[in-house]
């Protein structure tokens, strides 16, 4: 139990290597959702890029 605010951001004299932690994962998570999200953009991209040329190659052999 903290009696202050103060205390708590302290965290019993632990406070830079807690809330440097927080801040770490914090930044990873953050990472990790651009990432999946660009991944997902360029999946998307390609997987469009290959219908397209399927479909051009199709008409092209009819």
């Amino acid at each position: 139990m903290w009696n202050s605010v103060s205390e708590f951001l302290a965290m019993g004299g632990y406070a830079l290597y807690v809330w440097s932690s927080f801040g770490l994962c914090a930044i990873a998570f953050c990472i990790e959702v651009l990432m999946v999200r660009s991944q997902r953009k360029a999946i998307l991209r390609r997987l469009k890029q290959e219908l397209l040329a399927d479909q051009f190659h199709q008409e092209g052999q009819q």
